[in-house]
């Protein structure tokens, strides 16, 4: 499945992400580099922000490219790291063709294996950025990592696959907070000027009471084949990112944090307890753990609801936005690719001719937008830490997950008290010869929830 991150608005005539990807085909690789003195980023003969990319995937390179256009520069990029050399090559290459003179990446500082996030961010010096991209299985672990060292980090959706990699970035961030380290998650929504404005309308009552919340995305999301004979497994496991829960927390979270955060924004509040419901078709031959059809109900502390229905089946209707029912009107937060549509109707009506405000055009894309917010930030000293609502947000989202894999209600204490661990012990020393966190049979499936008999909280 190609990521649907990166998305430009009509009037932005810069390299979206998207465009990126496309152009780069499937990027990812892994190197990075040791020993580059790195001035400090306000130091009068080198104001340059260094930056190490720790997973060389879409997004990172989506990252980069947009860290590249921010008028907060100059950046360069200077350390690179991956599990797979053959990946971080094609990175590089592409990288260095979309603008060589800000990549500064000698063979001598590419890293690869699962260590090589370490000898990446080692590269870095106070005032700099790491950009951590990888699956989302490594990002708690990495996040302490760079905090630990003191670098101001980048880092992608998404954020945690279990409780207790939630809590990890939950504490990662308290400490980053404590060192005035400049957090950017990839929650870019947030930074969208047409959702911000919608956002202060509500705020200001244009809706009256919100009364539910709903989003949706459905679409032909594809499956997951049989491993191919001699692969590595722990390999190949990593490789089907969106289709085995430790790996990335599922194609749910991959699907609909976003939908999920902006949920949460919209309302200001976390929600206090999920149900829901899903199921696979009956001529389903998916290897991977995902169901094809997914439906949760979150209740917020005042009785309100949100809702989020995810498939991802073809030949089917399909849908990708956010929408907002209050007692005054509804009004549309967002639209397919995480579009800036942001509209306002005279009523409960969602139609073209009952429209009564519509926001123009945004000039820069989100993810633009929030690496334009982050520089900034980091330039000016501006406090900038969104890892606690990205942690939160992730949160809610397996509270979702939980809810429907095991069929019954999951509640926000509950899940924020969980021990579960998709991985016991973490990844922490993992490796391509550890054992394999899931196993698949011996039609070479992975095992799929069974709702009223999975366990995962």
């Amino acid at each position: 499945m190609k990521s649907k991150r990166e998305m430009r608005s009509a009037s932005n005539e810069n390299l979206s992400r998207r465009e990126f990807v496309q152009r780069s085909g499937g990027l990812a690789a892994a190197t990075a580099w040791a020993g580059l003195a790195a001035p400090r980023v306000h130091a009068a003969e080198d104001n340059t922000i260094r930056l190490a990319l720790i997973g060389c995937g879409g997004r990172g390179n989506g990252a980069v490219a947009n860290a590249f256009e921010a008028p907060g520069g100059p950046v360069k990029l200077v350390a690179m790291a991956d599990i797979l050399e053959r990946k971080l090559a094609a990175s590089h290459a592409n990288l260095s063709k979309l603008d060589p003179q800000k990549v500064d990446v000698a063979p001598e500082r590419r890293f690869v294996g699962f260590d090589a996030y370490k000898k990446a961010i080692d590269c870095l010096r106070p005032g700099d950025v790491a950009l951590l991209t990888t699956r989302a299985a490594f990002r708690p672990l990495h996040l302490e990592y760079a905090v630990a060292k003191g670098v101001n980090v980048f880092f992608e959706k998404s954020f945690a696959t279990d409780p207790v990699g939630v809590r990890r970035v939950l504490k990662a961030a308290e400490q980053a907070e404590k060192k005035n380290l400049k957090i950017a998650a990839g929650t870019m929504c947030r930074h969208s000027k047409n959702r911000q404005e919608l956002i202060k309308r509500i705020r200001d009552g244009a809706m009256g009471q919100i009364q539910l919340l709903r989003a949706c995305r459905t679409e032909n999301f594809g499956t997951l084949g049989r491993k191919p004979e001699g692969e590595n497994e722990i390999l190949w496991q990593l490789r089907s990112v969106y289709h085995l829960f430790w790996v990335s927390a599922g194609l749910w979270s991959e699907a609909d944090i976003h939908q999920i955060d902006e949920m949460c924004w919209i309302k200001d509040a976390w929600p206090v307890s999920a149900h829901g419901v899903g199921g696979r078709a009956p001529n389903s031959t998916d290897c991977g753990q995902n169901l094809d059809n997914c439906c949760a109900e979150w209740t917020f502390a005042d009785g309100t609801k949100a809702y989020y229905v995810m498939r991802g089946l073809p030949n089917c209707h399909n849908e990708f936005a956010t929408y907002i029912h209050g007692s005054k009107c509804g009004a549309q937060f967002s639209g397919k690719i995480h579009a800036a549509t942001t509209r306002l109707y005279k009523d409960q009506r969602f139609a073209p001719d009952n429209v009564t405000w519509e926001a123009p055009p945004e000039p820069i894309s989100p993810w633009q937008a929030e690496w334009n917010v982050f520089l900034d930030a980091i330039r000016n000293d501006r406090p900038h830490n969104e890892a606690r609502q990205a942690a939160m947000s992730q949160l809610v989202d397996i509270m979702g997950r939980a809810a429907i894999h095991m069929g019954r209600v999951i509640t926000f204490d509950e899940v924020m008290a969980s021990n579960f661990e998709w991985v016991p012990g973490g990844v922490d020393n993992f490796n391509e010869n550890s054992p394999p966190p899931v196993e698949a049979d011996a039609d070479g499936r992975y095992p799929a929830p069974v709702p009223g008999q999975w366990t995962e909280i």
